[in-house]
Parts: structure tokens; C-alpha cells; sequence
């Protein structure tokens, strides 16, 4: 069993955070696990790509191959588009819908979203909304990460344990915003199988 991710966004979303996470929780639940960032230029708000790949055997390489990732975890709808390539044939997709118009010649939402649901396996989330629903839209990441964890084959709660044992360090608001974000974004995939490869 497999299952290998590339995760994309804009510096200041977290992705990297998140990808630390992810793969905290998956070695925690007993699996072998590489993590990698592709691209880091979280301060000027550039494009953000990490790879995560976890396998109940060895892994060698932390990057993920192009055409071959089992799911394309979006935090910003163009970065999601724009990263396509990374997914494998019948490979899903989650991303979050509101975009971050951070250059000149942002296509116009509707076209990016459009060409993204032309993916049958792609979920498009509201982030921002359940994030704030959950109390904090500093907690849109907590949102994609808790529906992209539930679509890997990884036991419930190992993500929510080390959330929990993070927002020791947070405000109490932030650390509950968390939380309440991971299980809205759990609830939001509903009863999708799990990926692998």
C-alpha cells in the first residue's frame, strides 16, 4: 500500500505546515513516510509546492513523479490548476475555492474552478467559509488538511492528536478553531473511499 501527494499553494497558507503534519500523523499510525518541498517562497507569497509520500514499505525518493500522485491537495485554486500535472490518471483533487490574487492577469475564478470540475474526482471546498464557521479563517488549511487526511488510508484521530498536541502552544480560540476546521473538513469529503496507488 501506497499513497503519494503533492500538496500546492501560496507562501503564508501553511502548505508546508500541513505536509509536516500529514506526514507526522501517518508515521505515527505506522507507516513509512518521506516529505519534500519543491518550492518554498513562503514570504513573498510565491507558489508553494511539498510532496508527501507515505507506503507500508521503504520509500526512496521524497518527490513525488509527475502523472503519478494519488491526490492533488490544492490551498489555492490557480496553484491547484497549475500543478495538474503532478496527478496521476484517475488521481483526486481537493482544493479550496477562494482564490489569492497575487499577480497580474488572475484568470477569472470561474474559468479556474471550471476547468478544475472538469476533474471527475475533484472536490472543490469552501474553505474560507467553514473556516470561519469554525470560529477562525486563519483555520482554512485546517479545513483542506482534514478532508485530504480523510481521504488517505490513515486511522481517524492521528491527525486531530497532534493538532491538539500543536495548539498547546496557540490561543485556546485557535487551537478549538483547528480542530473544529479538521473535522468540517472531514465532514466535507463525506463518504469518499480512500486513495492509493
Amino acid at each position: 500500500m501506497r499513497a503519494d501527494v503533492v500538496l500546492a499553494g501560496v507562501g503564508g497558507q501553511g502548505v508546508l505546515t500541513i505536509a509536516r503534519l500529514l506526514a507526522e500523523a501517518a508515521a505515527n499510525d505506522g507507516f513509512h513516510v518521506v516529505q519534500g518541498e519543491l518550492h518554498g517562497m513562503s514570504q513573498r507569497g510565491g507558489a508553494v509546492q511539498a510532496h508527501f509520500r507515505l507506503s507500508d514499505q521503504p520509500i526512496e525518493s521524497p518527490q513525488v513523479p509527475r502523472g503519478r500522485a494519488d491526490l492533488l491537495v490544492g490551498f489555492e485554486p490557480l496553484e491547484t490548476l497549475r500543478n495538474i500535472a503532478w496527478l496521476a490518471p484517475g488521481g483526486r483533487i481537493v482544493t479550496a475555492i477562494r482564490p489569492i490574487e497575487n499577480m497580474p492577469g488572475y484568470p477569472p475564478i470561474e474559468q479556474v474552478l471550471a476547468e478544475l470540475r472538469r476533474f471527475p474526482e475533484a472536490i472543490l471546498i469552501d474553505a474560507h467559509a467553514t473556516a470561519l464557521a469554525a470560529g477562525s479563517q486563519r483555520a482554512e488549511n485546517f479545513v483542506i488538511a482534514g478532508a485530504a487526511f480523510s481521504l488517505l488510508p490513515l486511522t481517524p484521530g492521528k491527525l486531530r492528536a497532534i493538532v491538539r498536541k500543536r495548539a498547546e502552544r496557540w490561543t485556546e480560540r485557535e487551537g478549538e478553531a483547528a480542530i473544529k476546521a479538521l473535522a468540517a473538513g472531514r465532514a466535507a469529503i463525506g463518504g469518499a473511499e480512500p486513495v492509493h496507488g
